[in-house]
């Protein structure tokens, strides 16, 4: 017998599913995904120093840092008085592997149990792992969530390449903003979802009449563990800081690691000699999203105006030369190699985002900065941890010594 609730097929029409932030963009447009098969989602976007204070409350400071605010963000909601805690259920994603995130779901349920003990999680995952709910992944359902993926990322990174320089200010936000709406109807209304090159070209061609500068701007990578690379939560809002300072942020697409997760389940079969269901259906998804991952570089490149992102197989390729492919503890290979991949494409400057702690982020990021310094002695890296007692301060002087690094060298050059 379960110790605790779950999400039974009676509650998807009463209940509300609060998620948690990481990608704002992609994480709106998975709710309106969801929202097409019945699920009423809200995506929860509370960023105040209660969210920790929560987090701190509930979750030991030892733990990673993401699993603290994820569990804060929660607590503060269902503490809010927004919603009724007798009809609303939370969900929270697992990877699996030894990443400590495949246990966020436990540490929830614990907090849970003395507090809201009505209130059901439900797990999203590809792997079988929680079993009971009746939330289930349905292939169409996958599929969905997949394009939202390739928008979100499109929305992403073609935004951070107009925000920095345009002439009018907040008028990338306001395209952004209708483009989320007009794909979010999309998703509702039926099959429209599915038209890459129109909605493609739509982003595109919005984007490009956003008036922008021609100064050159130093840009910024920014890699790490997921939720702090891209949470703006975790990272304090790190790439609204970069374009205050005058930079321009690149971030590498969610899709990217999407195919490090699919080829790594394969990789582990060829490795330790084993064939099973796993390795098969990962094989085929690694095949799938590759190519839609190469027709969204190809659609950017041929239109002529922005820069696509690095092909997920020249990581691979650096993932080789720097670091073996069977190293997928967390993120794994994939930093090491994105950190490369942004450096040859003329991304010198890099940030590195991991939680305080977390133990196979600084081995392969950290731990490999001076590996990438050796080939790479151009690169201005800069490792910066996120945890409950690091101040937002010190976080940004420090990537402000980095910028400041940066402008002596184009100084140089010039």
């Amino acid at each position: 017998m379960l110790e605790y609730p779950v999400f039974t097929e009676s509650m998807k029409k009463t209940h509300t599913i609060l998620i948690p932030d990481m990608l704002p963009v992609h994480f709106t447009l998975f709710t309106k995904v969801f929202g097409s098969y019945g699920y009423n989602m809200e995506l929860l976007t509370t960023s105040t120093r209660t969210v920790i204070d929560e987090g701190l409350k509930n979750v030991h400071n030892d733990t990673c840092y993401p699993a603290l605010l994820v569990i804060g963000q929660f607590m503060e909601a269902l503490k809010s008085g927004r919603y009724d805690v007798n009809k609303v259920a939370l969900m929270i994603t697992q990877t699996g592997g030894g990443c400590r995130a495949s246990n966020y779901i436990h540490l929830l349920r614990k907090t849970l149990k003395d507090t809201f003990p009505q209130v059901p999680v439900i797990s999203l995952n590809f792997s079988g792992l929680d079993k009971g709910s009746a939330f289930q992944i349905t292939a169409p359902m996958f599929l969905k969530l997949l394009y939202a993926i390739l928008y979100g990322d499109m929305l992403m990174v073609i935004y951070n390449q107009c925000k920095p320089y345009e002439l009018v200010e907040g008028e990338s936000d306001r395209v952004r903003n209708k483009l989320i709406d007009t794909i979010s109807n999309y998703f509702i209304s039926g099959n429209e979802y599915t038209k890459t090159k129109k909605i493609y070209a739509l982003i595109l061609d919005s984007f490009a009449k956003v008036e922008r500068s021609k100064d050159k701007k130093i840009k910024v990578g920014i890699v790490g563990e997921i939720y702090v690379k891209y949470s703006p939560l975790a990272n304090n809002h790190l790439e609204e800081f970069l374009i205050s300072e005058g930079c321009e942020p690149v971030v590498p697409t969610l899709l990217e690691f999407c195919l490090y997760c699919a080829i790594s389940t394969v990789n582990d079969g060829h490795m330790y000699n084993f064939f099973n269901k796993s390795v098969f259906a990962m094989g085929i998804g690694y095949n799938v999203i590759l190519a839609k991952h190469r027709e969204f570089n190809n659609t950017i490149k041929n239109h002529g105006v922005f820069t696509a992102p690095h092909d997920f197989e020249h990581l691979r390729t650096l993932a080789d030369k720097f670091i073996n492919q069977g190293v997928h503890m967390g993120e794994g290979w994939l930093i090491t190699a994105e950190m490369g991949a942004l450096i040859e494409s003329g991304t010198e400057n890099v940030i590195c985002t991991q939680p305080f702690g977390c133990l196979p982020n600084h081995i392969v990021a950290k731990g490999m900065s001076r590996v990438i310094k050796n080939a790479y002695p151009q690169a201005n890296l800069v490792a910066i941890d996120y945890d409950p007692g690091a101040t937002k301060v010190n976080q940004e002087n420090r990537i402000k010594l980095m910028l400041a690094n940066a402008k002596d060298k184009d100084a140089i050059l010039v």
